[in-house]
């Protein structure tokens, strides 16, 4: 089986982002988790699974990031969009993209090679696969975590920030993505440019999430999947001062 090829998003927000601010750092990828740059955290991560090749940081500013990466040549630094899915297009036009690709984040900062290969094992059977994370997973095991979820017949899910995009027939769907960037911490403004059906069905918890993702496919000629992480702290980023604190907290052994 081929290797995958990881994209580490690490690009910044127009105008800064607060909590790189927060932390006097020039970048939110560069803030400090447990005494490492927050960016090597899920790069170190994608260097220890074997089903990754190559791993392509992408970043406005990639001259601030590459002092901080692994001499590795399997890591390079390069230059990103203004938004993710203006990244990912451009990237995906690339002739030279070696594809399947798995796209995660830099705020990942708990990503491990075991969450990685979980993903993978299932993701592969997809044209496009979104990680996700069931609530009732994550509230056992971190009752204080706050995430957004999106409520579905069966479940409430969050995202797990890992994308696997199998070959260029998923440009149709990074269309969509850009439609729906803006709205992606508004479930339901995301789920409205999925279609009348899937809002109204979403509302109502009339359909599952493979049957959301499934219907949404389809109208774009492909396979879609979701993939349940069994380690739910796959859904915990670093995105506000809260979620910081608690992902230092895990890293040390005290949540």
């Amino acid at each position: 089986m081929s290797k995958v090829t990881a994209i580490v998003l690490a690009g910044s927000r127009p105008g800064g982002d607060p909590l790189a601010k927060a932390h006097g750092a020039q970048l939110k990828a560069l803030i400090t988790v447990d005494g490492k740059p927050m960016v090597r955290r899920p790069v170190d991560a994608l260097l220890e699974s074997d089903e990754i090749g190559q791993i392509r940081v992408l970043s406005q500013r990639p001259e601030l990031l590459k002092p901080v990466l692994p001499r590795s040549k399997r890591v390079s630094i390069e230059q990103s969009g203004d938004t993710i899915a203006a990244t990912l297009e451009a990237y995906c036009f690339d002739p030279k993209v070696e594809w399947p690709l798995l796209v995660t984040t830099a705020d990942h900062a708990l990503l491990t090679s075991e969450m990685i290969e979980d993903f993978l094992s299932l993701a592969r059977r997809g044209d496009i696969a979104v990680g996700v994370v069931e609530k009732r997973n994550l509230m056992y095991r971190l009752p204080q975590s706050e995430r957004t979820w999106i409520k579905f017949r069966g479940g409430a899910y969050s995202g797990a920030n890992l994308f696997l995009l199998a070959s260029p027939r998923v440009l149709p769907a990074l269309e969509l993505w850009r439609s729906a960037e803006q709205g992606r911490k508004k479930p339901w403004r995301l789920l409205s440019v999925l279609g009348p059906l899937n809002l109204l069905g979403a509302l109502l918890r009339l359909r599952t999430i493979d049957q959301t993702l499934g219907t949404v496919g389809s109208k774009l000629g492909l396979n879609a999947i979701a993939v349940e992480l069994a380690d739910p702290l796959a859904a915990v980023d670093v995105d506000k001062p809260a979620d910081h604190a608690l992902v230092e907290a895990i890293l040390e052994g005290k949540a």
